[in-house]
């Protein structure tokens, strides 16, 4: 619990768990609201649901209206593609499936690690429309869980609740001024933290190698220009205004310099490589134990 004294409300959601922290309980009524936000957006945006509009997309070519929250999506998704060359794409879904990573969670490869197409050959995604080409796999996820906190937070703030803290498992968003003191989870041991970090107003966001492992070195944060899973780098934070922002810079730092990152976007980061070492901002204030 972030505060003394204030109370959680946990759920499942997207696949994953959330917490939900505020200094009075959340009313039946705000409770039922979030849910049905959780819902709404895993009914777009998952590729593990039959009747999401993700699958849809999967399926057949042709023009699809997205929900607002798309406008937001493509541009930040469209602008980190640019700048990691392709490695970083929403159509990497399709490269996962093939990894075993598949909506049946298989986990079993259906071949060798292969790169998904290239947005522009079958993607012209320009804030609600999308128009495919070919059947494409979107997958979202290194900026839809954070996404979805700050539209939770929105909601909150809609209910007139301006005090809060999501824990959207890693994914973290302060809604408080008061900071609140953070454990870094150690990429090889998810019971020992390698540091700390006070989190004030804002959102801090963590991405690993890790979290979703399984066969032989298989895991989820692939490079989109070989569709194969990154090796030097194990995990990453990043704190960002937004948690939608910090989490795509999350993953965006598995594939991009940190100092190209920074020339665009104002946040701060840990990055932790596979031979133990570490860099980190300037601006990444916190303590990593020795």
């Amino acid at each position: 619990m972030p505060h003394a004294g204030w109370q959680d409300f946990r759920f499942d959601g997207i696949g994953t768990s959330w917490e939900i922290s505020t200094p009075v309980p959340l009313s039946p009524g705000q409770r039922s609201s979030v849910l049905a936000e959780v819902e709404r957006y895993d009914s777009t945006w998952s590729r593990f649901r039959e009747d999401s509009l993700v699958t849809r997309i999967s399926v057949a070519p042709g023009q699809y209206e997205l929900p607002r929250e798309a406008t937001g999506l493509a541009a930040l998704y469209r602008q980190l593609y640019t700048l990691s060359g392709g490695a970083m794409t929403p159509l990497i879904g399709e490269s996962l499936e093939r990894l075993g990573y598949d909506p049946h969670y298989s986990l079993q490869p259906r071949g060798e690690a292969a790169p998904p197409p290239a947005w522009d050959t079958v993607l012209e995604w320009r804030g609600t429309s999308l128009r495919t080409t070919a059947p494409v796999v979107l997958d979202i996820g290194a900026a839809g869980k954070g996404q979805l906190v700050d539209l939770l937070a929105e909601q909150l703030r809609g209910h007139g609740v301006t005090d809060f803290f999501i824990d959207a498992s890693g994914d973290l968003l302060h809604g408080g001024q008061e900071p609140v003191q953070v454990a870094l989870e150690h990429p090889y041991d998810p019971g020992k933290a390698i540091g700390t970090v006070p989190l004030g107003s804002g959102a801090l966001c963590a991405s690993a190698s890790n979290r979703r492992a399984w066969g032989d070195g298989l895991h989820h944060v692939l490079d989109g220009t070989t569709g194969a899973p990154v090796r030097t780098v194990v995990a990453t934070w990043a704190r960002a205004r937004t948690a939608m922002e910090a989490d795509a810079l999350a993953t965006a730092l598995f594939l991009v310099p940190a100092e190209d990152l920074e020339r665009y976007f104002s946040f701060s980061w840990l990055k932790v490589f596979s031979n133990g070492s570490a860099e980190y901002s300037a601006e990444f204030e916190g303590a990593l134990f020795t």
